[in-house]
């Protein structure tokens, strides 16, 4: 016998089926489908040759993550003369030698790096509707285990990576001068801007702010004193976006959904403004929407995992 579906039966069936399809492609297709964003970004003195900078982060990485650690190393043909990554490379007490193997093509040209939360504390589930009630204080959530951080540190030293947590640098790279400042992770309260803090320096041919997670103060800092680039990480680009328009739900931190992930421009007091206000002599900001994510939380939607080369102009 066979029954006829009624209207409501065969809509609630499409709902169904279209939800399945939906958690399908963000649980097992979006977070592995890796692309590479470029920008133009006209930072650089006049008559500067161009510089290719790779901006990569929240690689979450644990070591059964080959496709992931196959398509790091490929970025190696890009040939960038400078590479940062800005935190949470770890998501496995063991993912160090992975993760130095996935950046081994890499870590011969010119790098820095600043850690987040997640190359200090393992991952941990929790109920992801938490990131959207800002009552929580933060770090509240973290275990008592530790993440092997000196291990993961001493790799990227070891290849003469420069360590930018609270710390300011000076690297030559293709006959620039270049300044980075850089801070330890915001998130857990852990930056020092105070520090390091200081107007660009007049001699450098450009000022680099780096910072995993990007709330407004450190911001506002990085760009009142001159730091004409600033980079970041640790918001995942909102990672379960706003199908068609990409639009972030949250960010996790003080940022404006608006500026989540890629390219747009920052000046003190920004936080309230939208980018395409800004003012003269306002600096930029990328936001990596980065490669990974918790593996309690493996999904993304709207929201492909990236890396990002920046070319500056």
């Amino acid at each position: 016998m066979i029954v006829a579906m009624t209207p409501v039966w065969r809509a609630l069936a499409t709902v169904l089926g279209t939800g399945a399809a939906v958690a399908g492609w963000a649980t097992f297709v979006e977070p592995h489908a890796f692309t590479l964003r470029r920008f133009d970004v006209p930072v650089l003195p006049a008559g500067s040759r161009p510089l290719r900078v790779l901006h990569l982060s929240d690689l979450h990485l644990t070591p059964r993550q080959r496709d992931k650690i196959r398509w790091v190393r490929e970025l190696a043909v890009l040939e960038p003369d400078l590479v940062v990554t800005t935190g949470d490379n770890l998501a496995h007490q063991d993912a160090v030698p992975a993760l130095l193997e996935a950046y081994e093509p890499l870590l011969s040209v010119p790098g820095v790096f600043v850690l987040g939360s997640n190359d200090y504390f393992p991952p941990k589930p929790k109920n992801p509707l938490r990131y959207f009630d800002d009552s929580h204080p933060r770090g509240e959530d973290l275990t008592p285990e530790r993440l092997p951080t000196e291990e993961l540190v001493k790799g990227f030293l070891d290849a003469g990576w420069l360590d930018l947590d609270n710390a300011r640098q000076r690297l030559d790279i293709a006959g620039l001068d270049l300044e980075l400042v850089g801070v330890d992770d915001p998130h857990l309260g852990h930056d020092d801007y105070a520090s390091v803090a200081g107007p660009a320096s007049p001699g450098a041919d450009l000022t680099i702010g780096i910072t995993h997670a990007p709330y407004q103060r450190v911001l506002d800092a990085m760009a009142a004193d001159g730091a004409r680039l600033i980079l970041a990480g640790h918001t995942h680009g909102g990672q379960v976006c706003v199908p068609f328009s990409g639009r972030a739900l949250v960010t996790n931190c003080d940022l404006d959904p608006g500026r989540a992930r890629g390219l747009s421009r920052w000046w003190p007091g920004a936080g309230s403004r939208p980018s395409d206000e800004a003012p003269d002599g306002a600096s930029y900001l990328h936001v990596s929407a980065g490669l990974g994510g918790s593996p309690y939380t493996p999904f993304r939607l709207a929201c492909r995992p990236e890396a990002t080369l920046l070319t500056l102009r």
